[in-house]
């Protein structure tokens, strides 16, 4: 990764939440995003009150086959009525298709809303997709409930799409951490996305790194020339 993307990647790895701002004729938006392993309670908060949308955790396609997770969209398109059929979505207004999988809550929570529950469920997924030499599937059967209050979103290639979601996690490959990545969107005063200008004066103030996604990608494109 380029030297710029450096203090992004160090964020990550310390536990420290980073902006990504993705392409402006895309969502034009912009995400507080963490590494699932470091969301503790107070993290959740952060995301819910700094950020303000929806609080997901994403993952990538190898973790999503071995614990045979399916798109939200597809299971509607599978389904025996007509009506979740008709709902399935086939792209979004800025022209991708959805990451959305299933809602999900750890079995030892209680309603599964709270900062502490979310941050449960959180850090158990990621432990669990980090782990070795196990059967991933059954062990995600055996821990975890759906539906919860936790939505799953399954990362797609980057090209095919280039949301927050395929940003976060070549973020975190890049960083050498576990395909688990939360992200928040970021929300401002007159009920619409927060304008970037105001993102990025949120994420000074804070101490958080912020990156545009054209930087993730053009990167990306430099480590493949550069192995080619």
């Amino acid at each position: 990764m380029e030297s710029s993307l450096s203090s992004a990647l160090d964020a990550l790895r310390k536990g420290v939440p980073l902006v990504i701002l993705d392409h402006p004729q895309r969502e034009g938006e912009a995400d507080l995003v963490l590494h699932a392993g470091f969301c503790t309670p107070e993290n959740v908060r952060i995301l819910r009150t700094q950020a303000g949308g929806l609080v997901c955790l994403g993952t990538n396609q190898e973790t999503a086959k071995k614990l045979q997770l399916p798109y939200a969209a597809d299971l509607l398109r599978e389904s025996n009525s007509p009506t979740l059929r008709a709902l399935a979505l086939g792209r979004a207004p800025y022209g991708d298709p959805s990451a959305f999988s299933i809602w999900i809550n750890h079995k030892k929570t209680y309603t599964g809303i709270t900062d502490n529950d979310r941050s449960l469920t959180i850090t158990e997924f990621e432990k669990m997709v980090g782990a070795k030499g196990q059967d991933k599937a059954a062990s995600f059967v055996q821990n975890f409930y759906s539906p919860g209050h936790v939505p799953l979103l399954i990362a797609r290639e980057l090209g095919e799409r280039n949301g927050h979601t395929e940003l976060a996690l070549t973020l975190a490959r890049a960083a050498g951490l576990t395909p688990a990545m939360v992200m928040c969107e970021m929300l401002g005063e007159d009920w619409k996305a927060l304008e970037w200008k105001k993102a990025l004066v949120l994420a000074k103030k804070m101490g958080w790194p912020a990156v545009k996604g054209e930087e993730i990608i053009d990167a990306m494109k430099g480590n493949r020339r550069g192995s080619g």
